[in-house]
């Protein structure tokens, strides 16, 4: 079976332990980097990163486009959202329908 887990600073992602997803806290940007390649070879399917930390991550999160599984969300964190998630919901429903819907 398929997993959910979030990877983000620790005032960001503690309350998801709350509803059973997979708290992965770092603080460095490596840590991310390993964090994302170690859920997604044990099967994550969804994989949530605070925007904060996917700015420095871009070439990490790219790889796994293209892939099936894991699935790379970015959430906002505490300190506010920097609209990178939302730009790339943006560009994806583009790439589907070919014109931006939203």
């Amino acid at each position: 079976m398929h997993k959910i887990g979030v990877i983000g600073d620790k005032d960001s992602v503690l309350a998801f332990k709350a509803i059973g997803v997979d708290v992965f806290p770092v603080v460095e940007v490596e840590e991310a980097r390993k964090a994302i390649d170690r859920l997604a070879r044990n099967e994550y399917a969804v994989i949530f990163i605070t925007e904060q930390l996917a700015q420095h991550l871009e070439e990490t999160i790219e790889r796994y486009t293209r892939e099936l599984l894991p699935s790379i969300i970015l959430i906002p964190s505490n300190q506010g959202s920097l609209n990178i998630g939302k730009k790339r919901v943006s560009d994806n429903v583009e790439k589907a329908v070919g014109v931006n819907i939203l």
